[in-house]
């Protein structure tokens, strides 16, 4: 749609950098405020953010290597070429990476794991959510062909140059379909974490939220990669399942019997 938002002769300014760089900045904001709430250290919260945002980055590209490990075991140098670095990845192996990061993170500065991390999780919502706008302009992500009323149709070559979405085909929105179900899921977990929860329910319920959305969302995505253990399911579809029971266990945890902690500033050890 608008792959580049500003291009000056050779030089261009990629929609999808600027909203995925607005999408960490809210994200922040937002998981700054409510670790305050919380009575965590903020400076701790903001250098968990940015390790957090690295590892998502990452993990994302890395996941989305694996995905088409042929073409790039044919040609290994594209691993570190522009199409790739410019890449949105995969939101999963993003999402795994950060969370293993988070982890180590926690225990080593001593934050309590389950009480920041329900801090981060409307964050990580509202920064999904406005960075899939970015992947709706740049054209990656794309959905599959509709002839839906409100199917899209990418006309932009640098859209394809850069992503390799099929131009003038009418295909489904799949990137706004899951930048509003989680402005939905922030919304409901921000007016959530405002009222008495245990430790880790807040989490539990983005874990088990954004992957039963993403898992049908994904009926609607393109998809390249062979499809695993004969089934109709893509891999991503496998890694919201596994995402969604961490998460579930996460509530079954957070509804036993333990401290129930209110939006107020004090510490919480879990």
């Amino acid at each position: 749609m608008l792959p580049k938002l500003i291009s000056i002769g050779s030089f261009y300014l990629p929609t999808y950098g600027v909203m995925v760089a607005l999408a960490f900045l809210a994200g922040l904001a937002i998981t700054v405020k409510l670790a305050r709430r919380k009575g965590l250290n903020a400076e701790l919260v903001t250098n968990l953010a940015v390790y957090v945002a690295l590892a998502g980055m990452l993990g994302a590209k890395i996941l989305m290597i694996v995905f088409d490990w042929r073409r790039y075991m044919a040609n290994p140098s594209d691993i570190f070429s522009v199409a790739t670095l410019q890449a949105a990845g995969v939101f999963q192996g993003g999402l795994i990476l950060a969370l293993v990061t988070a982890i180590v993170y926690m225990r080593k500065q001593g934050l309590p794991l389950l009480g920041t991390s329900d801090a981060f999780a409307p964050g990580l919502a509202l920064g999904h959510a406005i960075g899939k706008v970015g992947c709706f302009a740049a054209g990656c992500c794309w959905g599959t062909e509709s002839n839906l009323p409100w199917a899209v149709k990418f006309h932009d070559p640098a859209a394809y140059a850069l992503t390799g979405v099929p131009l003038e085909i009418a295909l489904h929105p799949a990137q706004l379909y899951e930048s509003g179900a989680e402005a939905l899921v922030f919304g409901f977990l921000y007016w959530r974490f405002g009222k008495q929860h245990a430790p880790g329910q807040i989490i539990g319920l983005y874990l088990v939220l954004s992957s039963v959305l993403r898992f049908f969302i994904e009926f609607t995505r393109n998809h390249e990669q062979a499809l695993p253990f004969g089934l109709p399911l893509s891999i991503t579809q496998w890694i919201a399942i596994g995402l969604a029971a961490v998460g579930a266990v996460l509530l079954v945890r957070a509804r036993r019997p333990q401290g129930i902690v209110a939006n107020t500033k004090q510490p919480v050890h879990a």
